[in-house]
């Protein structure tokens, strides 16, 4: 496994501070997400918004990469994309049914996808930016494997499991969180960077989702 802060040392986030990628829990992260959790991250009011804010920026054709991903997606379930899944645990991949494929890999070993240049027409990430030890590399990687002008999209709540999230990330609040996200994208090379508030986590859980272009 790469160093923990690799990213900061190299150079890719240098204004982060010492530390900024440090976890309350550094063991093995396979063995903590070995049993399925086939439960909701977030509510049924933000699943409704992000179902939404999808079916307005995803491209309904071609081929989608589920970064991260569970048991769900959070797509409508009209949308007529293929979706290929990657994520830390089979089980709950398997029982994705919005998945053409899918596979398993630690982006916290080796932030390397085992897909083709420009082979996707879309990404997303709901729920689990906060765990990456490398943001800037992961994204990076992502970047590569869309299609020029194709849109990646981020989205995060007020929800983690806070022993595996990184110490920038429980520092933050709502908003620090969105600027950090923001210089992830940056940083990775995406172009057309907006922040979107789909709830404000009055009647539901607060939700945020921010979308790069390739």
């Amino acid at each position: 496994m790469g160093r923990v802060g690799e990213g900061v040392l190299s150079g890719l986030l240098p204004e982060l501070p010492p530390g900024a990628f440090d976890r309350v829990d550094e063991a093995d992260d396979g063995a903590f997400y070995a049993p399925p959790r086939l439960v909701h991250h977030i509510d049924d009011g933000a699943i409704a918004a992000l179902g939404d804010f999808y079916d307005r920026v995803l491209p309904r054709d071609g081929v989608l990469l589920d970064l991260m991903s569970s048991w769900v997606s959070h797509l409508p379930d009209d949308f007529p994309a293929a979706v290929i899944g990657h994520g830390m645990n089979s089980a709950e991949l398997a029982a994705n049914p919005r998945l053409s494929r899918w596979f398993v890999g630690d982006l916290n070993r080796d932030p390397a996808l085992q897909l083709d240049d420009a082979s996707c027409d879309g990404a997303m990430c709901c729920v689990s930016v906060q765990y990456l030890l490398h943001p800037v590399e992961v994204f990076a990687e992502v970047r590569r494997v869309l299609r020029p002008g194709a849109p990646f999209v981020v989205s995060f709540s007020n929800r983690c499991f806070p022993t595996k999230a990184v110490a920038i990330w429980r520092s933050l609040d709502f908003r620090g969180h969105a600027a950090l996200v923001r210089l992830y994208f940056e940083r990775a090379g995406f172009k057309d960077i907006t922040i979107n508030a789909l709830a404000d986590g009055i009647y539901s859980d607060p939700l945020c989702a921010l979308v790069g272009r390739a």
